[in-house]
């Protein structure tokens, strides 16, 4: 009798066991993966949905037709390395200080990453493709991942073709792609994951003098189609800027890519390709999640790292405090609460890493500055109380002006660190392409006050807090 009931006992024991551990398991699995997926240079009209009827993004367009689509999203600094910083950590540069030539990424700010966090809350974590920032235990904050860029030391092809599948060398986007299949296909399933995918595309390969390198699936796309010209390419769009802007990179830049009519077809073909060269993967992606079944529980977070200049004022690349450099794609597709929006409010960079920790269901961190986006998927605006932002480009180098500005939805105003006499200030509402720089307007001048004011004490806030 005694050991009937003691295997009795034990069988309870060990059943009750197992469906705790399954209980666990299944709420692991209740929370939803997440992917995220940062392009390079990807500019806000580089997109279908976008309104623009040349470039082919039937994937993109498919997450802005049955996701939520950000018309208006921004980055706060726009360069890759401090706008992934900011991404990484919820911060403006202002506060993480970090760009090119300034060392590693302090610590504390690693620490407070979203990836390092959210894997302390239990997820598992992967990391494909460019990082950005320079940080010496990258490999520590993920389960999973692998580091790489353009290869700068060929001149040629192979900054893009230098990385191997098996026995084939194969274009960066076709290997960060692999990367996140094999990824999701050796997943645990006891726990959720978070996936981030860093494409180098469409970045142009720089030291090269074709520039822009695509994979060979997409060779005939735009053969037979004529780009129309940039706007506000003329002559006095170009006088226009202070001398130190004319002298610099984003007119260097030009010069590689578009000052002729010849290039400009060249280069903003290439770059095109390029763009439908990753969106061609992310089909790939999204059709393993299917087959794996886990489509249905998965989201997917959209964003280029910076806007570009295609020969507008004459410039490349990107950096200033001009819309066209500060603006970026976003979307967010939560296949969990099906509902299309096109939202207006401003959105940055650096609501992604808070937006990642409210879909996981975790409370972001406290220094974070950026807002959780992920209940526009439950029919709410909570960055519609966002009235006004900082941008900045705090990176100081002789061939492209440092600069810092504040916007709102009406006004934008920005200065050169350097020389804090030149002043720019437009109407939005009236002046899109920011050609009118009203600064110089005595009728304007209580509003360009206001926007320096509001600008300074936000630089003051900020930096008041960082010193703490």
């Amino acid at each position: 009798m005694l050991k009937s009931n003691f295997r009795w006992l034990f069988f309870a024991f060990v059943s009750g066991l197992c469906i705790t551990t399954l209980n666990l398991a299944q709420a692991q699995s209740k929370k939803p993966n997440i992917i995220f997926i940062l392009t390079d240079d990807q500019r806000s009209d580089a997109l279908g949905f976008a309104g623009n009827k040349i470039i082919q993004t039937p994937e993109m367009d498919r997450l802005a037709r049955e996701g939520i689509y950000f018309k208006n999203a921004f980055v706060t600094t726009p360069i890759c390395a401090a706008s992934r910083a900011s991404i990484l950590t919820g911060m403006y540069e202002r506060t993480h200080l970090y760009t090119f030539q300034q060392g590693n990424l302090k610590q504390p700010y690693a620490d407070q990453s979203y990836p390092v966090l959210l894997k302390q809350q239990g997820y598992y974590t992967g990391f494909f493709g460019k990082f950005g920032v320079e940080y010496p235990y990258f490999k520590q904050m993920f389960d999973q991942g692998e580091n790489y860029d353009r290869n700068t030391k060929y001149k040629d092809h192979r900054g893009y073709f230098y990385k191997t599948l098996g026995k084939d060398t194969v274009h960066l986007t076709r290997y960060t792609a692999q990367k996140a299949m094999d990824f999701i296909e050796a997943a645990p399933q006891d726990k959720p994951f978070c996936l981030s995918l860093s494409f180098s595309a469409p970045h142009a390969h720089d030291p090269a003098v074709d520039q822009y390198y695509w994979q060979p699936e997409v060779d005939q796309l735009y053969q037979d189609i004529t780009i129309p010209p940039p706007i506000m390419a003329s002559d006095a769009d170009f006088m226009a800027q202070p001398e130190y802007v004319r002298n610099g990179e984003n007119h260097t830049r030009w010069r590689w890519r578009f000052d002729t009519p010849e290039k400009y077809q060249k280069s903003v073909k290439g770059y095109y390709r390029m763009i439908s060269g990753i969106d061609l993967e992310i089909g790939k992606i999204r059709k393993l999640l299917a087959q794996k079944g886990l489509d249905k529980n998965t989201i997917i977070i959209f964003l280029g790292d910076n806007g570009y200049f295609l020969g507008e004022r004459q410039f490349a690349d990107k950096w200033l405090m001009y819309d066209r450099s500060l603006r970026v794609p976003m979307m967010i597709y939560d296949p969990r609460r099906q509902g299309h929006r096109v939202v207006e409010d401003e959105v940055l960079n650096i609501d992604i890493a808070p937006t990642i920790f409210g879909f996981a269901g975790l409370k972001p961190a406290l220094g974070w500055q950026g807002l959780n986006l992920s209940a526009y998927t439950l029919a709410k605006s909570p960055a519609k109380t966002r009235t006004e932002f900082l941008c900045e480009h705090l990176w100081k180098v002789d061939i492209i002006a440092a600069s810092e500005g504040y916007r709102t939805k009406k006004w934008k105003y920005f200065r050169y660190r350097e020389d804090m006499a030149h002043e720019e200030l437009y109407d939005l509402s009236k002046d899109p392409l920011e050609k009118n720089n009203l600064a110089g307007n005595a009728k304007y001048a209580p509003v360009l006050t206001n926007m320096r004011g509001k600008m300074e004490r936000k630089i003051q806030d900020l930096e008041t807090k960082r010193a703490k």
